[in-house]
């Protein structure tokens, strides 16, 4: 039976859908030092014009991101490593930890200098980050439109063909498959 065959099963409309949107992380090339250095991704899906986006970001031990404002809600779950939110030092995220971050939260995410290991994240974002300096004047925006630079941009860098991600919009890929 076919996706079309299916839906047309139900009593209420759908949109086609002729495929998966699915991709395998394991298939994707780390790129690196995409926010600054050692701060990696790989990017999942970029939606710019909903604004979500989400990344599988990998962090070294002692990187210090800007205070950063998200205009969206956050989710991030942490698949190894910790880091902390400096704001909340008592609350370390580690493996396993699953946290929910509420549009207008403001906070500093920080990975201890005494980490073993990596800190790799999944992260599903809804909005942009905005970002400060410690003296709170403006930094940057990241957002779903800047991530799609970013991806770019560090696959130019490192040689490398940029990653098969999935996008917004009119639902598909980066890339349509040979």
């Amino acid at each position: 039976m076919t996706a079309v065959e299916t839906a047309q099963k139900v009593p209420v409309l759908s949109l086609p859908q002729t495929e998966l949107l699915t991709v395998n992380v394991n298939d994707m090339p780390l790129l690196l030092d995409g926010l600054t250095e050692g701060a990696h991704f790989k990017p999942l899906l970029l939606d710019p014009e909903i604004g979500i986006w989400s990344v599988l970001a990998t962090f070294a031990p002692g990187i210090d991101l800007p205070i950063h404002l998200h205009t969206g809600s956050v989710h991030a779950y942490t698949l190894s490593g910790n880091w902390i939110y400096a704001e909340y030092p008592d609350q370390p995220q580690t493996a396993g930890s699953y946290l929910y971050e509420p549009a207008s939260s403001v906070h500093t995410l920080a990975v201890p200098a005494s980490n073993t290991e990596d800190s790799v994240i999944l992260f599903i974002i809804s909005g942009a980050n905005v970002s400060f300096t410690d003296d709170g004047q403006f930094h940057s925006v990241l957002d779903a439109v800047t991530v799609q630079h970013l991806v770019t941009q560090c696959a130019e860098k490192q040689g490398i063909e940029e990653p098969n991600y999935l996008v917004g919009g009119f639902a598909g890929f980066s890339k349509k498959a040979k």
